[in-house]
């Protein structure tokens, strides 16, 4: 039997800080540092004069563009093992005015999780060493911290069960925490959905430094933490997910198709295959320069995937000598670390930081035409063109209506689009030519994919879609509307009323955090 989470055993909430509560202090970073000391471990926490401060800030950056010279750096970090270390570091920041940023996996692709386009002062929390995996196999539910990877919830998973999985991204090292406020999907989204349509609780820390779990923080709250993206309405300490079942052999297979095999043709008449498959079977598309390799999973063995792929999909020329037949967990390493991985390589928490990077994202309701394939691959091309990521939907994550999570990309999307580029730090022009490309590409795109608004996905954050704009030491709701419609559709009202609820100050914010609305606005 799995225990309750950590953050909601009996906690001693510091006596020494308690002290302090009826005794307003004046802002300013020396109070905000005595008030931590007084509360945590001094081992928890590092200002810039700590000797491992660089190392521990840089030590989950995933794009090192945001750790040159001139990035706006935190006033501290603080690393907590408990939730008492979380309350502590909110109700100081409070008393001080000190804004609070939190990371657990560093993959933030604007790194607001970690840095600020303004010149404030900020600490970051970073739930690194929060990172317990509570897998309960009877009941099929597991209790996983924010600082957690998902490459160590599923090995707990795969541990303690061969035929249950989780629902969740591709990507190993990244935190639980970010992933599933923003969504989460991946390879079983098809059959499951995405990682929050199976989140059961949750806890988490408000702007008054209370702890609360699902009963308590009320099903508004409940409602906007997933999916509503990471840091608007308070740092979730853990979440309660249910595990989904899965056969004791599914079969991988990677087909790569150039140009000049029929790539187009095959491309075009995916659209309208992918998201109408059995829910068993996601196809995904990498396309880059002149060639789309499409990589699969279908939940069974290869002598049931063959004959589906021949009628449903006998253009891909899929055949035997293409099928991987293997456990779930191990399907894990093998999409994205490659066929030599093991299972044990998906524990490691670091990640490559040695490619500059920019992305973005698009969602396609209706079927691209053949010959603007022919046009992307020759964008494709180019000097300084990056990729492209395709996500089929349907079955499943379209099942939900729009309204049950604030993630709304559901029914009538065919895929996701995720467009990145890449550069070093020596590049000439210093990646200038590669956003330049995005850019570019992106505008090319407009006329393919979802309008009024454009879609976007969270997690995949992009900053060129907006920024919020600070009126009266609140970000305004209409700014906020320019980035958030394009996030949440017609979630994203009813997001900011929650906030305006939770957190009517605007204490949790970022560049791009739901802006608080009231209800006399």
């Amino acid at each position: 039997m799995a225990s309750l989470p950590r953050s909601l055993a009996p906690v001693l909430f510091f006596a020494v800080l308690s002290l302090y509560a009826s005794v307003p202090s004046a802002a300013s970073s020396d109070g905000f540092l005595d008030c931590l000391s007084a509360a945590i471990p001094k081992q928890l926490l590092y200002t810039q004069s700590s000797p491992s401060f660089t190392s521990v800030l840089v030590s989950s950056i995933r794009n090192p563009k945001f750790s040159t010279p001139g990035t706006v750096r935190p006033l501290c970090i603080v690393t907590p093992t408990n939730a008492s270390h979380v309350q502590a570091t909110v109700v100081c920041g409070r008393r001080h005015d000190v804004r609070i940023r939190v990371r657990s996996g560093g993959h933030d692709y604007e790194g607001l999780s970690y840095r600020s386009e303004r010149p404030e002062v900020f600490a970051v929390v970073d739930m690194a060493d929060f990172r317990s995996v509570r897998v309960d196999k009877a009941a099929a539910t597991a209790w996983v911290d924010s600082g957690a990877t998902i490459g160590e919830l599923y090995y707990a998973i795969g541990k303690a069960s061969k035929q249950l999985a989780f629902s969740a991204g591709l990507c190993p090292t990244i935190g639980v925490g970010g992933h599933f406020s923003g969504g989460g999907f991946g390879m079983l989204l098809r059959k499951y959905g995405a990682a929050i349509d199976s989140v059961l609780d949750a806890t988490l820390v408000d702007a008054n430094g209370r702890l609360l779990d699902r009963d308590s923080m009320g099903s508004d709250l409940f409602w906007a933490i997933r999916g509503g993206g990471s840091l608007s309405f308070g740092i979730v300490l853990s979440w309660k997910v249910k595990l989904v079942p899965v056969p004791a052999t599914v079969t991988m297979f990677s087909v790569p198709k150039p140009v000049d095999q029929g790539a187009v043709d095959i491309l075009t008449r995916w659209q309208d295959v992918a998201p109408a498959l059995p829910e068993d079977l996601f196809i995904r598309v990498l396309v880059q320069k002149e060639v789309a390799n499409f990589q699969s999973m279908f939940l069974g063995t290869c002598d049931a995937l063959l004959p589906l792929m021949r009628s449903r999909f006998p253009e891909l020329g899929m055949n035997r000598s293409h099928c991987k037949e293997m456990t779930w967990i191990q399907s894990v390493p093998y999409i994205y670390l490659g066929s030599s991985a093991t299972v044990e390589d998906i524990l490691n928490r670091t990640a490559s930081t040695s490619s500059f990077n920019k992305a973005t994202s698009d969602y396609v309701l209706q079927a691209i035409p053949k010959d603007a394939w022919t046009k992307i691959f020759a964008w494709l091309a180019m000097p300084n063109a990056g990729l492209m990521i395709l996500d089929p939907y349907g079955a499943k994550i379209s099942s939900f209506p729009e309204w049950v999570t604030p993630f709304p990309h559901r029914d009538g999307v065919l895929y996701n689009i995720q467009y990145m580029n890449f550069w070093s730090a020596t590049t000439n022009g210093g990646g200038s030519n590669q956003a330049r490309w995005l850019k570019d590409f992106y505008a090319f795109m407009e006329p393919y994919v979802s309008k009024n608004p454009r879609q976007a996905y969270v997690n995949y954050r992009d900053l060129d879609l907006g920024k919020n704009v600070i009126v009266g030491n609140v970000s305004s709701y209409q700014a906020g509307m320019v980035w958030g419609e394009k996030y949440y559709k017609g979630n994203f009202k009813r997001l900011a009323m929650v906030k305006g609820t939770v957190d009517p100050e605007d204490y949790f914010r970022n560049e791009q955090s739901i802006p608080p609305l009231v209800a006399s606005q």
